[in-house]
């Protein structure tokens, strides 16, 4: 069996989710074009993913000869499973393509799609924006930097990009195998061990429209990123546990020595910390003992791959 080696001037399928923001669409796309070079935009083709939105696809944004395409789902899914629903289908019937993944409200700049895809081209690897400047108020750039904190004291990886990227197309079928990107796009390639990197780019600022997402769904988009490494998440809470218990049963015993041994103990202070300390040992044995179980279900569970799983969530496929 030959294994061919796709080229760089094959084409490019570049995979946009979108959720009731085609007036957006057809800024980005004339965006797209002038920003590029024109052999390079010959040589894009868009998937369009319809992620329930109210108005019908427009067609215009189908060019006449190339493999544009709206793929309509049956339901609204959310963003990232709308990427793992492109992305599969683009790697199952387009294999050997690479795949660049964007949004369709230009805060992924049209002016960086090109230098995007040239680094994962030289590289051979995920390329994924890293965003040195963001556009968004105070609050939201709080608690962005909580999110970052939080992701890495729970698995111990750092995150600092979103869904921006380039996947090279001997990739491509790797990505739409990795189960975890249905859940978080950019957490479930950091745990699925396939090679990335970043480069540092500027986030831009909306072509059209209000932003669909608000504080809750930020709050849910963060919380999937950690789940998506629930059982490395899980071991590190088991081990800090179980150090609140060897903490506590070093206190309890330094109380006894100086409950029995000094003048230094006041009465009933004793009895007081110790009471506190063997409670903090049940509640940090009970937790640890449920952690246990999660991982242990988690690594139990059928996994949803959306390469073989994605045709359950599209209703049809509108071509130019």
């Amino acid at each position: 069996m030959t294994v061919s080696t796709p080229h760089t001037n094959e084409s490019t399928f570049v995979v946009i989710p979108v959720f009731n923001d085609w007036e957006s669409c057809h800024l980005l796309l004339a965006s797209i074009e002038k920003n590029t070079s024109p052999d390079y935009f010959s040589r894009l083709c868009f998937c369009w993913v319809n992620d329930g939105s109210f108005d019908e696809p427009p067609v215009a944004l189908l060019r006449s000869g190339k493999e544009d395409l709206v793929l309509d789902l049956t339901r609204n899914v959310g963003h990232q499973k709308a990427i793992a629903l492109g992305i599969s289908y683009v790697a199952t019937h387009f294999p050997g393509h690479s795949v660049i993944v964007m949004d369709a409200d230009g805060e992924d700049q049209p002016s960086h799609l090109q230098l995007l895809a040239e680094a994962g081209i030289r590289e051979d690897r995920i390329m994924f924006a890293r965003r040195t400047k963001r556009h968004e108020g105070f609050v939201f750039k709080f608690f962005y930097q909580i999110y970052k904190f939080v992701f890495r004291m729970l698995t111990g990886k750092k995150i600092a990009f979103g869904n921006f990227s380039y996947i090279p197309g001997r990739l491509a079928v790797k990505v739409a195998h990795v189960s975890e990107i249905w859940n978080h796009f950019s957490g479930g390639i950091i745990k699925s061990r396939i090679p990335y990197n970043s480069i540092p780019l500027e986030r831009g600022r909306r072509l059209a429209g209000e932003s669909k997402m608000n504080f809750t769904s930020l709050v849910l988009h963060g919380l999937s990123a950690v789940a998506v490494h629930a059982d490395t998440m899980a071991v590190r809470l088991m081990l800090f546990c179980i150090g609140l218990v060897v903490m506590s049963l070093f206190s309890i015993f330094s109380v006894a020595m100086l409950k029995f041994f000094t003048e230094v103990a006041s009465p009933g202070w004793a009895t007081t910390v110790v009471t506190g300390f063997s409670s903090l040992i049940m509640q940090s044995f009970l937790v640890s003992l449920l952690l246990l179980f999660v991982v242990l279900m988690y690594r139990t569970q059928k996994l949803f791959i959306p390469a073989k799983d994605y045709t359950d969530y599209i209703s049809r496929i509108i071509k130019g």
